[in-house]
Protein backbone atom coordinates (compact mmCIF):
# COMPACT_ATOMS: atom_id res chain seq x y z
CA UNK A 1 0.00 0.00 0.00
CA UNK A 2 1.41 3.52 -0.89
CA UNK A 3 1.07 5.99 1.62
CA UNK A 4 2.55 8.90 0.09
CA UNK A 5 2.25 10.77 -3.32
CA UNK A 6 2.69 8.66 -6.35
CA UNK A 7 4.11 10.56 -8.73
CA UNK A 8 6.42 9.13 -11.66
CA UNK A 9 8.12 11.35 -14.50
CA UNK A 10 6.84 9.65 -17.63
CA UNK A 11 8.60 11.88 -20.35
CA UNK A 12 10.77 8.51 -21.18
CA UNK A 13 10.03 5.12 -20.94
CA UNK A 14 10.58 3.38 -17.19
CA UNK A 15 9.90 -0.06 -16.84
CA UNK A 16 9.89 -0.10 -12.97
CA UNK A 17 7.61 3.23 -13.06
CA UNK A 18 4.91 1.02 -15.89
CA UNK A 19 5.11 -2.28 -13.42
CA UNK A 20 4.16 0.60 -10.47
CA UNK A 21 1.60 2.48 -12.34
CA UNK A 22 -0.17 -0.93 -13.44
CA UNK A 23 -0.38 -2.53 -10.42
CA UNK A 24 -1.77 0.88 -8.53
CA UNK A 25 -4.28 1.62 -11.60
CA UNK A 26 -4.61 -1.62 -13.51
CA UNK A 27 -3.60 -2.33 -17.11
CA UNK A 28 -4.43 0.54 -19.47
CA UNK A 29 -7.10 -0.28 -21.74
CA UNK A 30 -6.85 -2.02 -25.55
CA UNK A 31 -7.51 0.12 -28.36
CA UNK A 32 -11.10 -1.87 -29.03
CA UNK A 33 -11.72 -1.38 -25.37
CA UNK A 34 -11.14 2.39 -25.64
CA UNK A 35 -13.16 2.50 -28.61
CA UNK A 36 -16.28 1.23 -26.80
CA UNK A 37 -16.01 3.16 -24.10
CA UNK A 38 -15.61 6.35 -26.01
CA UNK A 39 -12.32 7.26 -25.36
CA UNK A 40 -10.50 6.92 -21.89
CA UNK A 41 -8.63 10.31 -21.87
CA UNK A 42 -9.73 13.88 -21.47
CA UNK A 43 -8.89 16.74 -23.19
CA UNK A 44 -6.45 19.36 -21.54
CA UNK A 45 -7.98 21.10 -18.87
CA UNK A 46 -5.55 24.15 -17.18
CA UNK A 47 -4.27 23.88 -13.97
CA UNK A 48 -5.41 26.69 -11.55
CA UNK A 49 -3.69 25.11 -7.91
CA UNK A 50 -2.09 22.56 -6.94
CA UNK A 51 -0.96 21.39 -3.44
CA UNK A 52 2.50 21.71 -2.17
CA UNK A 53 3.68 18.62 -3.27
CA UNK A 54 3.34 19.28 -6.77
CA UNK A 55 4.66 22.52 -6.98
CA UNK A 56 8.34 21.39 -8.16
CA UNK A 57 6.68 19.82 -11.18
CA UNK A 58 4.97 22.95 -12.30
CA UNK A 59 6.21 25.87 -14.55
CA UNK A 60 7.31 28.09 -12.33
CA UNK A 61 6.98 31.22 -14.26
CA UNK A 62 3.67 32.71 -15.56
CA UNK A 63 2.90 30.04 -18.32
CA UNK A 64 -0.04 28.02 -18.00
CA UNK A 65 0.05 24.30 -17.03
CA UNK A 66 -2.08 22.24 -18.40
CA UNK A 67 -2.82 18.48 -17.31
CA UNK A 68 -5.71 15.39 -18.43
CA UNK A 69 -6.81 12.74 -16.66
CA UNK A 70 -6.54 8.66 -18.31
CA UNK A 71 -8.87 6.18 -17.53
CA UNK A 72 -7.47 2.94 -16.08
CA UNK A 73 -8.85 -0.30 -15.25
CA UNK A 74 -8.41 0.18 -11.30
CA UNK A 75 -8.34 3.65 -10.75
CA UNK A 76 -7.10 7.18 -13.01
CA UNK A 77 -3.42 8.68 -14.41
CA UNK A 78 -3.32 12.81 -14.15
CA UNK A 79 -0.86 13.76 -16.62
CA UNK A 80 0.80 16.99 -16.12
CA UNK A 81 2.88 18.56 -18.66
CA UNK A 82 6.14 20.98 -17.85
CA UNK A 83 8.03 21.80 -20.85
CA UNK A 84 9.43 19.12 -22.55
CA UNK A 85 8.44 16.95 -19.08
CA UNK A 86 5.33 14.80 -18.50
CA UNK A 87 4.76 13.79 -14.99
CA UNK A 88 1.93 11.04 -14.21
CA UNK A 89 0.48 11.07 -10.92
CA UNK A 90 -1.33 7.87 -10.18
CA UNK A 91 -4.44 7.16 -8.30
CA UNK A 92 -6.37 3.96 -7.36
CA UNK A 93 -9.95 4.91 -7.56
CA UNK A 94 -10.60 3.87 -3.85
CA UNK A 95 -8.09 6.53 -2.98
CA UNK A 96 -9.80 9.03 -5.38
CA UNK A 97 -11.78 11.72 -3.94
CA UNK A 98 -13.94 14.76 -6.64
CA UNK A 99 -14.94 18.16 -5.95
CA UNK A 100 -17.05 20.29 -8.61
CA UNK A 101 -17.83 23.68 -6.69
CA UNK A 102 -16.26 26.75 -8.32
CA UNK A 103 -13.67 24.39 -10.46
CA UNK A 104 -12.80 21.15 -10.42
CA UNK A 105 -10.82 19.34 -8.23
CA UNK A 106 -9.11 16.00 -8.02
CA UNK A 107 -7.95 14.80 -4.12
CA UNK A 108 -5.58 11.39 -3.39
CA UNK A 109 -3.08 11.22 -0.79
CA UNK A 110 -3.25 14.29 0.65
CA UNK A 111 -2.44 16.34 -2.03
CA UNK A 112 -4.80 17.85 -4.92
CA UNK A 113 -4.71 19.13 -8.47
CA UNK A 114 -7.14 21.83 -9.05
CA UNK A 115 -8.39 22.73 -12.97
CA UNK A 116 -9.91 26.00 -13.42
CA UNK A 117 -13.26 26.33 -14.43
CA UNK A 118 -13.50 27.33 -18.28
CA UNK A 119 -14.16 26.33 -21.13
CA UNK A 120 -11.56 23.79 -21.37
CA UNK A 121 -13.14 22.50 -18.41
CA UNK A 122 -16.66 22.41 -19.92
CA UNK A 123 -15.58 20.79 -23.57
CA UNK A 124 -14.82 17.46 -20.56
CA UNK A 125 -18.30 17.65 -18.72
CA UNK A 126 -19.17 14.37 -20.58
CA UNK A 127 -15.57 12.76 -19.73
CA UNK A 128 -16.00 14.24 -16.69
CA UNK A 129 -19.10 12.69 -15.71
CA UNK A 130 -17.74 9.01 -16.78
CA UNK A 131 -15.39 9.19 -14.30
CA UNK A 132 -18.22 9.80 -11.53
CA UNK A 133 -19.58 6.90 -12.84
CA UNK A 134 -16.83 4.74 -13.10
CA UNK A 135 -15.82 5.57 -9.20
CA UNK A 136 -19.38 4.58 -8.49
CA UNK A 137 -18.83 1.45 -10.11
CA UNK A 138 -15.68 0.72 -8.70
CA UNK A 139 -17.32 1.43 -4.89
CA UNK A 140 -19.56 -1.11 -5.33
CA UNK A 141 -17.45 -3.64 -5.98
CA UNK A 142 -16.29 -3.41 -2.72
CA UNK A 143 -19.56 -2.91 -0.40
CA UNK A 144 -19.16 -3.90 3.23
CA UNK A 145 -22.98 -3.62 4.05
CA UNK A 146 -25.46 -5.95 2.98
CA UNK A 147 -28.00 -3.57 1.91
CA UNK A 148 -30.29 -6.24 1.17
CA UNK A 149 -30.90 -7.18 4.91
CA UNK A 150 -33.92 -5.44 6.64
CA UNK A 151 -33.95 -3.65 10.49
Amino acid sequence: MYLCIVIFNTTHTNKEAKATINDLVGDSYSFFESIKMNGVGSKRMVIEDVSIGFKNILNSVADINYGNIEFRKKGILVHIAKGHKNYSWAIPFYQLHIYNTNSYSIHAQGNFIRFKNNKFLKENKKFLDRLLDLKIKNEENYSFYDTEKQI
